[in-house]
């Protein structure tokens, strides 16, 4: 690693050498208070595959730019998320093996610049924020415009990459809670002289603990790009490089040293509880050993981006990209015993110890080329894309799991000795490999029309897909459809209406019928307003939602349970997100409500019914107070809860339902900062008051730690 640093710091003074200046800083400290962008912005690449203005869009778009997530101290994907409607970032608390949010109730997809980067679980490593321009959160169906996926919406990343008005470098150095170090660089140059080729290098060297014991958060990363814009056809390739050393922060802490302890959370079966300590451990227990534990994954990925304007009717454009990535995933944690069986004996001794070795990898190649054509037909203006997106994925796992072996391990406490390491024999012994294979096709046509102050779209797209798991192979089709409907007034208020569908292959028989498991579907109908007032920095959007999702397993007690025909799951919602400017202070706020129902009737775990966030930041244009900035943010997320079945032997061995509930939770963050010339000094802080709470608490019996206090100090130079 030593040399990889040298060799990018070397680049890195290369490309310094021919780097013109940028005022150009993550918080824009200094700039001038007239030029602000209170909607965000969508490109031909974002999430929406158009440039069309988002108040403009029928459908719910959130766009956090960098600066937002800067400004707020967020350090990973899932804190980019904390002050969007309708997204639970943190899902499962704090997490270093990858991010979980979850969109409208739902687990959704992963995107990078409008192709999918993540596939299965723990094989791949894990995206930085730094080397990303803006986040976008595509809420509701979107299989028109993207194939399987989920009827919560995907989440669509946008990288760094060489441009003309990319030319400016910045160097930080940031040191923060639990000796967290990095140093970074985003450094362009014009190689041309006129912008016609420019080039980029984003690269980033960390080494940090975080606050579970023994887990460390150790990156290096180094993104190249290089751009040819004539004017007209506008190439660019860039390159990733990510090698991450962690262990995994999920440490699955049993109910009988959390839940059953704490007064945020409440158990319906109390002999779940019964016998044990009565004594809660701090969030920072580690439970693996850390002669054993890692989580270690390296990717490497190649993407090429084209644009190519025929005419100011025709136009090109495509994304393509190979990605190869490998993982090793090693944790041992207290073994699960059965929903409601307690895990950890009265003395604080764990039950048992499960062993888990699983190296992992995958590969994808992918390409998606659309033509986008521009014209009328009378008085209707027509905005056509038709494209075709490919994409092959192979993904291997050789998993080892040696369940519930006995232990001393006593997680009150804990002694880190490596004694109970099983040998290597013993997972050599029950190996097994497991592989997946994914061929798709997609046909999409997506036909925007406006006539006069009316904006209606309509899509269709034909997918084909096959999918192996080394010994059988599966194929499925689906047909998805959007349209929609947007009123543009005169005052700024337009309303909308719009239906979109999704779908996602499951592989395997149907129990039953043994018959191919239809493919997952989904259907959304949403309605709502976006506002911004003529000549103001408002902006407003409203938004209703009503999802089904359909082909789910049966409700328990079926005569067909075993089915996969039957159930349905639905969700209805509503979301509201402000933005505003009053001179130099500038105000955002977000709240979402949600109803989940699943096809047992229950809601869905680990997701809030109520969320809300506010964020507020002064920053003086001029005085002697230029340059200050001054920000403080709220967050809450009312509590969640998680249902199932247990059988316990004080209850005859019995189903007996269980109801674990979750408190929900308020956090402040804060942000002082001070910019001058070419320079500025941070000072972030997230849960600044290091308010304790659970993420969620599951009823198979065990608890998710929210994220601690942090607080980030950054120093930066433009150049």
């Amino acid at each position: 690693m030593r040399r990889t640093i040298t060799a990018s710091l070397l680049l890195s003074t290369a490309f310094a050498g021919t780097a013109s200046a940028q005022e150009v800083g993550p918080i824009a400290l200094d700039e001038d208070e007239d030029v602000i962008v209170v909607t965000g912005e969508v490109s031909t690449f974002g999430a929406t595959k158009s440039e069309t203005p988002i108040i403009e869009t029928a459908r719910s778009v959130s766009v956090i730019s960098a600066e937002d997530w800067r400004e707020r101290g967020a350090l990973t994907l899932d804190d980019t998320l904390n002050y969007t409607a309708g997204v639970v970032g943190d899902t499962f608390g704090f997490s270093t093996r990858g991010d979980f949010p979850r969109v409208r109730g739902l687990d959704v997809p992963e995107y990078l610049d409008n192709i999918q980067v993540l596939f299965g679980f723990y094989n791949n490593a894990r995206s930085d924020i730094f080397t990303l321009e803006q986040v976008e959160v595509l809420k509701g169906p979107a299989s028109v415009l993207y194939g399987q996926g989920s009827p919560g919406g995907i989440l669509n990343t946008v990288s760094k990459r060489a441009g003309p008005d990319a030319i400016g470098s910045e160097f930080y150095v940031e040191y923060g809670t639990f000796d967290r170090t990095q140093v970074s660089a985003d450094i362009g140059a014009d190689l041309s002289g006129d912008g016609t080729l420019t080039a980029r290098l984003v690269t980033l060297f960390r080494d940090a603990d975080t606050q579970v014991d023994f887990v460390n958060d150790d990156a290096f990363i180094l993104a190249p790009s290089i751009t040819y814009d004539d004017g007209r056809t506008v190439a660019t390739l860039l390159a990733n490089y990510t090698d991450r050393e962690s262990d995994t922060a999920h440490q699955f802490l049993p109910l009988a040293v959390t839940a059953c302890a704490s007064e945020e959370v409440t158990v319906s079966e109390s002999n779940i509880c019964s016998g044990n300590s009565g004594q809660e451990v701090d969030a920072s227990l580690y439970v693996g050993d850390p002669a054993f534990n890692r989580y270690d994954s390296e990717s490497f990925s190649l993407t090429g981006f084209f644009q190519h304007r025929f005419s100011d009717a025709l136009g090109f454009e495509a994304t393509a990209r190979y990605r190869d990535n490998s993982a090793a995933y090693r944790q041992t944690w207290v073994s699960f015993l059965g929903s409601g069986n307690p895990r950890v004996l009265a003395d604080g001794t764990a039950a048992g110890r499960s062993w888990y070795d699983a190296p992992a990898g995958s590969d994808q190649f992918a390409v998606d080329g659309r033509f986008r054509a521009r014209f009328d037909t009378g008085p209707i203006e027509h905005e056509v894309l038709a494209g075709i997106n490919y994409q092959s994925v192979d993904t291997l796992t050789e998993a080892s799991f040696l369940y519930a072996l006995p232990t001393t391990f006593n997680l009150l406490n804990p002694i880190y000795d490596g004694l109970e390491i099983p040998a290597e024999a013993a997972f050599e012994a029950v190996r097994g490999s497991s592989i997946n294979e994914i061929d798709s096709v997609g046909y999409y046509i997506n036909n925007q029309m406006t006539l006069g102050d009316l904006v209606l779209n309509a899509g269709v797209r034909f997918d084909e897909l096959e999918t192996g798991n080394g010994t059988t192979n599966q194929d499925d089709s689906a047909t998805s459809l959007s349209f929609g409907a947007l009123y543009k007034t005169s005052i700024g208020l337009n309303p909308y209406a719009s239906y979109a569908e999704s779908f996602q292959a499951v592989v395997g028989n149907d129990m039953v019928t043994n018959q191919p498991l239809l493919p997952q579907e989904g259907k959304q109908i949403e309605v709502g307003l976006k506002y911004q007032p003529p000549g103001t920095r408002t902006y407003v959007t409203m938004a209703y939602f009503d999802i089904e999702q359909s082909n789910l397993p049966n409700p328990a007690g079926l005569p067909n349970a075993p089915s996969q025909q039957e159930g349905i799951a639905k969700i209805d919602g509503f979301e509201i997100e402000a933005q505003t400017a009053i001179g130099d202070l500038t105000l955002d706020a977000a709240f979402s409500v949600i109803d989940t129902q699943d096809p047992n009737g229950a809601r869905f775990p680990s997701v809030p019914e109520v969320q809300g966030s506010a964020w507020a930041s002064w920053r003086p244009s001029s005085g002697s107070l230029k340059g200050l900035a001054l920000g403080a943010g709220v967050r809450f997320a009312g509590g969640n809860e998680s249902s199932g079945t247990a059988f316990l032997a004080a209850n005859g061995f019995a189903p007996t339902p269980v109801l674990i509930e979750t408190d929900g939770y308020t956090v402040f963050d804060g942000l002082i900062g001070y910019s001058f010339d070419r320079y500025s000094l941070t000072l972030n802080g997230r849960n600044i008051f290091d308010t304790e709470y659970y993420g969620t608490c599951l009823s198979r019996g065990d608890c998710f730690p929210g994220e601690g206090r942090t607080i980030q100090l950054r120093a930066g130079v433009r150049f």
